[in-house]
Parts: structure tokens; C-alpha cells; sequence
């Protein structure tokens, strides 16, 4: 066995091959329900008037100045730069490119009247704080999850990535002066510009990445040990596992309070030994991670040496030969 060979058995252990029917099935519907959640959570951002997300604002008030629906203008919308996107980067289009660009609009207007018959419509400090601090968790949860099943990017998300290769820019200004031109373009038009939008704009990104290391990247895991042995019972293995992880992640919050409030040398045996117990699961979660992170390293390191790329240092925890 050469070095290079060798180096590639110890990057990736042996591992069951993945169903990638099962795998792109569940991914979408990871992407789908991600989607609902960050149109729901667009939703209570909308009712409680303290702005939308740059792209949703200008659309409304589009949609207002030209009385046609959220719906249809945001397709409208997207269908234009979405024929940039498939001219200057089709690579960045997939099922959830089409899923964002075609449900969004149309499910903010339904979340819409649901929210109307449900909740009252009176406004003041408590509920629009509400609105504010649900939508916002909802949006972030949902972009974490549609963004991590890594179906494609909705149009609007692609704008800056194209810019930052074509035009030479960091991600970073791209973006930054993506959402500055949509959101003046939205205030001007007339949209519900507000403190939710500049938020959602520049400061969403700790929330979008507690969620993934939360939610979304568990949520791939058990996608990926699932469909490695697609079966009821692996089903509902994979689904108890991924819901003790939620309920062990709302526990822990308490904890943390709890311990910031007692220091650890004040444990009592039995409190000793859960920590120990959790320190465990917690240990054994992270290897599930870790082996995920080896078989997606393996096969961009296939797809590098494919283009004729040079892959320089190793995969960290494996000794180079």
C-alpha cells in the first residue's frame, strides 16, 4: 500500500455505503419543513410590523404598489434572477432552489390568514415583542435547515457568491452590499423596512449557527445513518435518537443556568454520575459527527483530485505517513 492509499484508509474507515435515494428524499424534506419554518416565522415578523428580511421587503411593497399578491410577485421576482443564476452559475441551483423560489411567497400569504384567525390582531409592546423574537428564532431555525440540506440556494442567496467570483469581492462586501441595495429599494418602494431587517440582514448568523450545530447537522447525521440501512426500525431508531437530542438540548439549557448558580464541586454523588453519564452521550454524538465529517472530507478529496487539485495536509486526528 502506497502512502497516498494509505492515507486515504486512514482519512476514511470502512462505512456503509449510503442509500442516495433515501438520503435526497429525507433532504428534501428536511429543506421543505425548513422552508414552512422561515415563511412562518416571515409570518410573525410581518404581523408584529417590525420589518422583514431585505428581499421579502421589497417584494411587498411591489406586491402593494402593483396589487398583486405576496405569492406572485415573489416568484416573479425570483424567476428573474433566477435566469441570472442559471446563465452565470447553474451549479448553485437545486430541488431547493425551486422549492424557495416557488413556496415562500405563497406560504407567508397562507401563514398569513392562519395567523390572523388565531392570534388577535391588536398590536402593542408585548406582542410585537412576541412577533419579533418568534419570528426571528423561526426564520433562523428554518434557514439553518434549508440552507444545511444543501439542495441548492434560493436565488437571492446566490446573487452574492456570483458577485464574489465574478466581480472579485469578498463574500463578506457582496452581501453586505446586496442587502444595503435591497433593503433602500425596499424602503423606498414602500415595503416594511424595520429593525427585524436589519437583524435578519447582519445579525442572524450566531442564531443560524446554534441552529445547525443544534439541529441541522444532528438532523443530518441520523439522514445519513438512516439511509446507510433504510428500514422501519432504523427509522424509528434514528427519529427517538434525534428527538432525545431536542429534549436533552432544552434540558441543557436549564442546566447551564443551573450550574452558572452552583459551582461543580457542590455535586452530590447521584448529580456526579448523570454528569458523567451526559459527558458520555455527548462524547458518543460527537463521534457520529466526527465519522460524518470523515466520509464528506473522503469524497472532496475524490472531487479535488478529479479537477486536478492538490489536497495539502491531512484530515486532523490521522498521522500523515
Amino acid at each position: 500500500m502506497d502512502k497516498n492509499t494509505q492515507s486515504e484508509a486512514e482519512i476514511e474507515p470502512q462505512q456503509p455505503s449510503v442509500n442516495r435515494g433515501a438520503a435526497i428524499s429525507l433532504k428534501t424534506l428536511m429543506a421543505f419543513v425548513g422552508i414552512a419554518l422561515l415563511s412562518l416565522g416571515t409570518t410573525f415578523l410581518r404581523e408584529g410590523r417590525v420589518g422583514l428580511d431585505p428581499f421579502t421587503a421589497m417584494n411587498t411593497g411591489i406586491a402593494a404598489k402593483i396589487g398583486l399578491g405576496l405569492g406572485n410577485t415573489q416568484l416573479i421576482s425570483n424567476l428573474v434572477i433566477f435566469m441570472i443564476v442559471l446563465l452565470l452559475d447553474r451549479k448553485k441551483i437545486g430541488i431547493g432552489t425551486i422549492m424557495n423560489m416557488i413556496l415562500v411567497g405563497y406560504e407567508i400569504q397562507w401563514f398569513t390568514t392562519l395567523y390572523n384567525q388565531i392570534l388577535p390582531n391588536s398590536l402593542n409592546f408585548l406582542t410585537i415583542s412576541a412577533d419579533l423574537i418568534i419570528g426571528l428564532l423561526l426564520f433562523t431555525l428554518g434557514s439553518s435547515m434549508y440552507m444545511g440540506a444543501s439542495l441548492g440556494v434560493a436565488p437571492y442567496d446566490a446573487i452574492a457568491p456570483i458577485l464574489s467570483t465574478r466581480v472579485h469581492l469578498k463574500y463578506r462586501v457582496a452581501r453586505i452590499g446586496q442587502d444595503i441595495l435591497f433593503m433602500i429599494a425596499g424602503f423606498f418602494i414602500g415595503g416594511p423596512v424595520g429593525i427585524a431587517t436589519i437583524i435578519v440582514a447582519f445579525f442572524t448568523g450566531p442564531l443560524i449557527t446554534y441552529w445547525n450545530s443544534h439541529v441541522s447537522e444532528k438532523l443530518l447525521l441520523r439522514i445519513n445513518n438512516f439511509s446507510a440501512q433504510p428500514s422501519l426500525k432504523n427509522a424509528g431508531t434514528q427519529i427517538a435518537s434525534f428527538g432525545r437530542g431536542g429534549y436533552r438540548t432544552v434540558v441543557k439549557a436549564y442546566q447551564m443556568t443551573e450550574q452558572i448558580q452552583r459551582h461543580k464541586s457542590a455535586y452530590t454523588d447521584s448529580q456526579l454520575v448523570e454528569q458523567l453519564n451526559e459527558s458520555q452521550q455527548q462524547l458518543k454524538e460527537a463521534g457520529q459527527i466526527y465519522e460524518n465529517a470523515q466520509r464528506q472530507y473522503k469524497i472532496l478529496v475524490q472531487e479535488a483530485k478529479k479537477r486536478g487539485k492538490v489536497v495539502k495536509g491531512n484530515l486532523p486526528g490521522n498521522r500523515a505517513e
